[in-house]
């Protein structure tokens, strides 16, 4: 229970020093993080802002000539962020390949960009602000490409979920923080021709990636990514700091011994497939080291940790979630809380709701009761609060009667607390976990390479369900909720069958876990790897035995006595 009631306190099952769980790596983590408050205020101000009076009349949106058009000029400037995002992803992760930076470098590039695409946003001319949206777009996506991947390989095991759902919490702050400028803006300074209105919520894009770019100086870089270019001193050194203890400590080197043994291993398997080197140093060509990368990609026991991250990836988009996220205001006016204002305050709750829901999963629920039951758990309310939001929507759209007082009817009211309990369900669930899965899953060598699939996918589910969202509100209007609720059960059932849980699982030893061996099916899959586990078998070990070409069955008794 101490652990549920003090979100730091060092869990009792890790075995490990005191120190290791203290304030560094939760300082290095926050820092980094503000690199994600960008993506969460991008989620929150912009579609309120699309909504504002002034920026409609600077842009000559209260021209369009009808509702389609108008909603297709909505769509284009939300979504040229994400497309930004989606090439983001490739760019950031082959000019990190070409140049050999490492994880800090990448954030601090990332961040430099966002000014610059900041800057542009606050010209009033259509071409700039696209332009801007799709340089922001272009930096959050480089920078989330990066961040969750450098967070899992400081953090320690037993709470490396915690530490990557941080990242999570900075979006939601933010994504509040854009909510709430957007309903002050129209409250003190009302108008279509004050430009300050629409400005000021464009210009605060500055604040994350300005403290971004001051905090990334002061970071480590990640050990295992300098123990992949070979520099060991320092890998040593970041490792240390990063768990408070000294260079020399018998963790320190177990931890470092394990990543070195692991990346080793790694480099043999790569060799036997024609793709390493003479020396045992990874390839120094690009193309070289990229066709090694595809090949390992395509490898049994790699590939399905792509497919599973990027289905989890578009399945959470499916939940609906950013649809909500850029166009609350419109979904709230769709359910009859008419006025720009009330829409907006109604969204700023909404915004409350699911920060303080993500921070409580954060740190209560993701390292306590792992990865499957809140996606479980979370998937049947969401689909239940869904469908009662659709049938509500179908009963006011279809009586002219209700329809003028829908917001403020008791069905009205219950479908704002649907979409409340909603988030509440997504933001302690299929908010962060698709992000912890992804970062904790793959092996070092083909980290970030392997990150890009689910980073890229992320940011193409995110187009494709904004840039749909007004023309289906316009279109099929209740019918649009009913979507996402059929998807939601679709991830429910794709989780339980093939997701399997990874709570505890080191970073080396999830070969265990996925390995060309590992069962389909989830719990068959986590059962092998706690009796391999509990009988002391290791992913190195494992691998050891089939470099030296001898039979292995993980999980089953030969292969433990052998180890």
């Amino acid at each position: 229970m101490k652990y549920l009631t003090n979100p730091f306190a060092v869990p009792e099952s890790s075995g490990l020093p005191r120190e290791v769980f203290g304030w560094r790596p939760y300082l290095v983590t926050f820092s980094a993080s503000w690199a994600a408050a960008c993506y969460g205020y991008d989620g929150g101000f912009i579609g309120g802002t699309l909504a504002l009076p002034s920026f409609q009349h600077a842009f000559g949106l209260d021209d369009a000539a009808s509702a389609k058009a108008l909603a297709g000029l909505k769509s284009n400037i939300v979504t040229t962020f994400q497309a930004g995002a989606f090439f983001g992803a490739i760019v950031g992760y082959f000019a990190g390949a070409v140049l050999g930076v490492g994880r800090k470098p990448a954030l601090l590039a990332a961040m430099a960009t966002m000014v610059v695409g900041s800057i542009l946003e606050l010209f009033a001319h259509v071409a700039m602000l696209y332009t801007g949206r799709a340089l922001t777009g272009l930096a959050v996506g480089s920078a989330m490409l990066v961040l969750p991947i450098y967070i899992a390989e400081i953090a320690p095991n037993a709470i490396r979920g915690r530490l990557v759902a941080i990242f999570e919490i900075m979006v939601q702050v933010f994504l509040v923080l854009g909510f709430w400028v957007n309903y002050g803006v129209v409250r003190n300074l009302p108008g279509e021709n004050s430009s300050a209105q629409w400005r000021i919520p464009f210009a605060l894009q500055f604040i994350p990636s300005v403290l971004c770019i001051v905090s990334v100086p002061f970071m480590i870089e990640s050990p295992r990514w300098l123990l992949t270019r070979g520099r060991v001193d320092e890998a040593r050194a970041a490792l240390a700091w990063v768990r408070h203890l000294p260079d020399d400590h018998a963790l320190v080197q177990a931890e470092l011994a394990d990543a070195q043994a692991s990346i080793a291993v790694e480099q043999e398997l790569d060799d036997g497939m024609g793709v390493g080197n003479s020396s045992g140093r990874p390839p120094t060509g690009v193309v070289r080291e990229h066709r090694r990368l595809w090949r390992e990609l395509a490898a049994p026991g790699v590939r399905n940790r792509v497919l599973l991250s990027v289905a989890l990836m578009m399945l959470q988009q499916l939940t609906g979630i950013n649809a909500v996220n850029y166009f609350s205001p419109i979904i709230f006016q769709e359910l009859g809380y008419s006025t720009t204002e009330v829409a907006l305050l109604a969204t700023g709750v909404y915004g409350i709701v699911k920060m303080v829901s993500s921070v409580l999963f954060s740190f209560f629920i993701v390292d306590r009761f792992g990865r499957r039951p809140p996606m479980l758990v979370g998937a049947v309310v969401m689909a239940v609060c869904m469908f009662y939001v659709g049938a509500f929507a179908k009963i006011v759209g279809s009586n002219p009667a209700t329809a003028q007082v829908g917001g403020g009817s008791p069905g009205g009211q219950a479908a704002l607390a649907m979409i409340y309990i909603y988030i509440i369900a997504n933001s302690a669930s299929w908010t962060s976990i698709p992000w912890i899965f992804a970062a904790e899953v793959f092996p070092t060598r083909v980290r970030s390479f392997a990150m890009m699939f689910p980073t890229c996918t992320q940011y193409l589910g995110q187009f494709v369900v904004v840039y749909s969202l007004p023309y289906m509100v316009n279109s099929i209007q209740y019918g649009t909720y009913l979507f996402y609720a059929a998807w939601i059960v679709v991830g429910f059932v794709f989780t339980y069958f093939f997701v399997p849980e990874t709570k505890g699982v080191t970073l080396e030893d999830m070969d265990l876990l996925f390995d060309a061996g590992a069962p389909v099916w989830a719990r068959a899959a986590r059962r092998r790897y706690e009796t391999a586990h509990a009988a002391g078998v290791t992913a190195v070990a494992v691998h050891r035995l089939e470099t030296d070409g001898k039979e292995v069955q993980v999980g089953g008794v030969e292969q433990i006595e052998e180890v």
